[in-house]
């Protein structure tokens, strides 16, 4: 069976996120009142296994090695 998968990264709480800061700075210059801003990479495939649970513990895998840092990012998956 053929799930898709999204896997949204974001920075860990207290972490530094210079790219948002400038957004946030940005946009208060141009008069738009905007507080947390926070910028997100989402990486979205297809994986063919038998269900879902099989699926998720290899999504786990992959983000643990390869897509994530775990020390800096969360992460949050969605299988469909």
């Amino acid at each position: 069976m053929e799930y898709n998968v999204e896997v949204k990264i974001s920075l860990k709480k207290g972490m530094l996120n210079p790219e948002a800061s400038t957004v946030e700075r940005a946009l208060d210059l141009l008069g738009y009142e905007v507080e947390n801003t926070n910028s997100y990479n989402t990486i979205t495939f297809k994986i063919e296994e038998e269900n879902e649970l099989e699926v998720n513990k290899k999504v786990e895998d992959m983000c643990q090695k390869l897509l994530t840092n775990p020390v800096i990012h969360d992460y949050e998956i969605s299988i469909k």
